[in-house]
């Protein structure tokens, strides 16, 4: 018989509500011994990487992606693309890379092979607007095992991170976010997540592929420095309605494909308040995306997912974004997966080249409305942009918790300010608040 250590106890919300989640499910999650040997491991890998040149964690583009296209306004033609030389990445506004890496999955085996079909269409595509001051390091190496991918990832987005430049991820399995993700722990800040998909990662079952339970390690990483969390796009017939109740109990979002079809000027909001956005291809419909093993007959059209991209484009706040689990494999002849994909990067950088920089809510761009309550709070604030008409409300942090005051105006919709006006209290208001706390 096994002998299983008890969990380490983390004083924190989320990881109770979620232990309570699990033990419903009558799961046992355990942090077993080796784990901490483990950490260590991974620390002492990130301090090799960050005194590492990028060139040796690369391999270049393959020259027969891009021998045939000669188009001066091609896509590929405006880039600088990691081909005889690393293009450096400093100065640049965004930097796109692959991870050919599918040991995360089991259902989805081919992943490996998407970052290039990716490209094979996306650079055929036009130059949009604006200096595409963009470069492509190529695909980066796996690691040893999984969790070193991880770290590898993590460590190439923090210091592009860290040059303000934006990392556009091909995938690979949609566990690959976790490295994504953890490139936020050194930036001394809360990060709010988006994550696109049909389902909800959050299985714990053993036999499961760590692809279908990437979301559970996000929620229990430490430290913890997730503020926000919201899902778009999931399919109710696929998803444990547990899994729904506990992003209710942590005031975290989840909205079905539904739900986005009937208002998605209500969606537009989460999308512009998330710092790093995760897109599963399996949320698009088999008809525009076959190229996946889980592919759905329902969900979002392919001008739907492009349509996120965009918003998610001109978000300033975002500030890196990954495409996973598309296989080649699975798709049909054309690679029309693959082709919505590159389209769906084309619309999020046109978006990137779109942004208006709405940051200073002291400006002359923006109008102040302050509606008063016949509850509490006395006070509701918003402002409207001039420039782009998009609305935002203040939401008070309490004393001694400056480190949520990044996270204190918050994005919202028209329509919750006309919900203050009838005297109540906006919903998002209520759970943003419920975080601060």
């Amino acid at each position: 018989m096994t002998v299983r250590r008890p969990i380490l106890k983390v004083q924190s919300t989320f990881t109770r509500l979620l232990n309570e989640y699990l033990c419903r499910k009558n799961s046992i999650f355990y942090v077993p011994h080796q784990l901490v040997v483990h950490e260590l491991k991974i620390l002492s890998s990130r301090r090799f990487y960050r005194s590492m040149d990028l060139t040796i964690l690369f391999s270049p583009i393959d020259e027969l992606l891009y021998a045939d296209i000669t188009s001066s306004s091609s896509f590929y033609k405006n880039i600088r693309a990691f081909t005889e030389k690393m293009p450096d990445y400093r100065g640049a506004h965004i930097a796109i890379f692959g991870v050919k890496e599918e040991r995360g999955t089991i259902s989805n085996t081919g992943t490996a092979y998407a970052p290039d079909e990716i490209r094979k269409k996306l650079y055929n595509l036009k130059k949009g607007i604006g200096s595409n001051y963009i470069v492509d390091l190529g695909n980066l190496n796996a690691g040893h095992d999984l969790e070193e991918t991880y770290v590898r990832i993590s460590e190439v987005c923090r210091m592009l991170l860290e040059h303000n430049v934006l990392p556009v991820i091909l995938g690979g399995s949609q566990d690959l976010d976790y490295g994504q993700y953890a490139a936020y722990e050194t930036m001394d800040k809360l990060v709010s997540l988006l994550n696109v998909d049909a389902f909800l990662d959050l299985d714990d079952k053993k036999e499961s592929s760590v692809s279908q339970h990437h979301i559970h390690k996000i929620l229990l990483h430490e430290p913890n420095f997730l503020f926000s969390y919201t899902h778009l796009a999931y399919q109710s017939y696929l998803i444990d309605p547990l899994s729904i109740s506990i992003l209710e109990k942590l005031y975290f979002e989840a909205f079905r494909i539904g739900e986005m079809r009937t208002n998605m000027k209500e969606i537009e909001p989460a999308i512009r308040n998330a710092d790093m956005v995760s897109f599963d291809v399996t949320a698009i419909r088999s008809a525009d995306a076959p190229g996946n093993n889980r592919a759905q007959p329902f969900g979002l059209t392919g001008e739907e997912a492009c349509q996120i991209c965009w918003y998610a484009g001109l978000n300033e706040k975002l500030s890196s974004i990954g495409f996973y689990e598309y296989n080649p494999q699975a798709d049909d002849a054309q690679k029309k997966t693959a082709s919505v994909i590159a389209t769906m990067v084309w619309y999020f950088i046109e978006g990137y080249y779109h942004r208006k920089n709405e940051q200073n809510f002291k400006s002359n761009d923006f109008m102040k409305y302050s509606v008063s309550m016949p509850v509490e709070p006395e006070v509701i604030t918003f402002y409207k942009s001039k420039l782009s008409e998009k609305w935002w409300m203040e939401v008070p942090y309490p004393d001694g918790r400056e480190r949520y005051s990044r996270n204190s105006i918050v994005p919202c919709s028209y329509g919750d300010y006309q919900t203050s006006i009838k005297g109540e209290v906006p919903e998002r208001y209520i759970s943003t608040i419920a975080k601060l706390i």
